[in-house]
Order: structure tokens, then sequence, then C-alpha cells
């Protein structure tokens, strides 16, 4: 209820001061919604250490995901190789050989 009641309002004054939108269908208008929150973006009460760990992990091979890159190490903007540097991960971890784009199938 709480992160609903902040978009709420996050998108009334973004809206208040014409803000970029993108286009939306009738099934947002029926629902109320507007262009502003990418569809299937959703958030989850992180439960476990386990839960955290897959959370970050997805973070930083989203990169690799999208196909910017061939090894997770190479995204110099990734927060990755702060991880690495507490010892979090390997630096060769993540790499197109590991990761076969339906592993955060149900994350998404």
């Amino acid at each position: 209820m709480r992160w609903r009641r902040i978009k709420s309002l996050f998108t009334k004054n973004w809206m208040a001061a014409r803000g970029v939108t993108v286009a939306v269908s009738r099934s947002h208008i029926h629902r109320g919604e507007r262009g502003v929150w990418q569809r299937r973006f959703y958030e989850h009460t992180i439960q476990e250490e386990l839960d955290l760990k897959r959370c970050v992990d997805y973070l930083h091979v989203n990169a690799l995901k999208h196909g910017f890159v061939k090894r997770v190490s190479e995204w110099p903007w990734s927060t990755f190789h702060r991880y690495v540097k507490l010892g979090e991960y390997p630096a060769n971890w993540g790499s197109q050989a590991e990761w076969y784009g339906d592993d955060f199938k149900n994350f998404e």
C-alpha cells in the first residue's frame, strides 16, 4: 500500500509539472493508469538473504542479458565492481556462457 501511495503521489506531481509520458492503451486508461511507469514494473518485499542475493544478481547481469556486454565486468557503471572489491563476487563472474536469457524469466 505504501509503494502504491508513493507512486500515485509521484505521478500526480509529475503530471502537474508537465513531465514526459508515453502513449497509453485503452486498458491503461480503463485502469486509471498514466504513461509514467514502465509496464510490468513491480516491487516486492525481500524476505530472506537468498532473495536479496538473487535481486542483486539480476541487477548485475542486466546489461549482459540485454546484449550490451559479453561479461558483467565490462559494464563500467555497475555496482558489480564494488561487490568484487568487497569479496562478494569473483571478478570473472557473469559471462554469456553462464546465462541463457531465461534465468530471470519469472523474476521480471
